[in-house]
C-alpha cells in the first residue's frame, strides 16, 4: 500500500530553494475586517525567473532588458562570458564557478587555498568547477590547467544510459503530483513548477540535476510502477497512476 505526504525535502535537496520569507496578516479583533494573507515576500514572479534562466544561455539583449526591470534578477548566470560579466556588473555575486569560466585564476587559487575542498563542490545542475572552467574557453584555459592538476575537481558521479523500453516504463503521471517526462533521452522530474533532469546511476535509480545526495528509485511490479525519494530517509512514495 502506497503512502505519499507532500514533497517537502531538506534545504539541501531536490527543490533547491529556500524558504521564503511571509508575512502573515494580524488575526481580526472586534469587528475588524479580516486582512487576507500576502504572498510569500520577498519573492520574485517563477514565471520571469524561469524566463531569466532560459534566456541566460545566450539571449544577452532579453538579459539585460529583464536585469534593467529587476535587478534582484542578476544572481543567474549559466557561462555566457558577455552575460555573466553583464550580470556581476549589475550586482550579481562572483563565485568560484564564475571565476573559473571567466578565467580569473588568482581568485579561483584563493578560493581553494582559504576552503580546501571546495573544488569539489558542484555549481548548478551539478555541473563541476572543472566544466566551467571549460565552458570559459580560450580565455579560461589557465584555470583549466590549473584545475586538472587538483584533485575532485571534476569528481562525477557515473551515469548509466536507459533504453527507449525503460523510458517509456517509467515516464508518466504519478500520484502527489508528480510527473516524470523525456527530454532528449534523459528523464525529468516535475513537481512544484521544477523539472530537474534526472541522471540514472544503474537499476533505476537516479538523482536529481543538482542534487546528487537525493536518490529517486523506481520499482517496477505486475501491479504497476512506484517511485520514492529519499532525502535522509523516504521522503515520498508515489503510485504511476497514467
Amino acid at each position: 500500500m502506497s503512502t505519499h505526504r507532500p514533497l517537502r525535502l531538506s534545504r539541501r535537496s531536490l527543490l533547491l530553494s529556500s524558504v521564503p520569507l511571509v508575512l502573515s496578516a494580524a488575526p481580526a479583533r472586534g469587528n475588524a475586517p479580516e486582512t487576507s494573507r500576502p504572498g510569500p515576500f520577498p519573492a520574485q514572479d517563477p514565471e520571469m525567473v524561469r524566463e531569466m534562466v532560459g534566456v541566460s544561455h545566450g539571449q544577452v539583449a532579453r538579459v539585460k532588458e529583464l536585469v534593467g526591470m529587476h535587478r534582484t534578477l542578476a544572481a543567474s548566470h549559466v557561462g555566457n562570458r558577455e552575460i555573466a560579466e553583464f550580470l556581476l556588473a549589475n550586482g550579481a555575486r562572483p563565485t568560484i564557478f564564475s571565476a573559473a569560466m571567466l578565467g580569473h585564476l588568482d581568485a579561483v587559487k584563493a578560493y581553494i587555498a582559504a576552503s580546501p575542498g571546495v573544488q569539489k563542490i558542484k555549481g548548478p545542475h551539478s555541473i563541476t568547477l572543472l566544466r566551467h572552467a571549460m565552458a570559459g574557453g580560450v580565455e579560461a584555459k589557465p584555470v583549466l590547467e590549473y584545475l586538472k592538476t587538483v584533485e575532485g575537481a571534476d569528481d562525477r558521479l557515473p551515469v548509466q544510459p536507459l533504453s527507449a523500453d525503460d523510458l517509456a516504463k517509467l515516464k508518466g503521471s504519478y500520484e502527489s503530483g508528480v510527473e516524470i517526462a523525456v527530454d532528449r533521452e534523459q528523464l525529468t522530474f516535475g513537481c512544484g513548477g521544477r523539472t530537474p533532469r534526472l541522471a540514472h546511476l544503474g537499476s533505476y535509480e537516479f538523482y536529481p540535476a543538482g542534487a546528487e545526495h537525493v536518490r529517486i528509485r523506481f520499482a517496477a511490479a505486475p501491479a504497476g510502477v512506484t517511485l520514492t525519494v529519499h532525502d535522509t530517509g523516504v521522503v515520498l512514495t508515489a503510485k504511476k497512476t497514467g
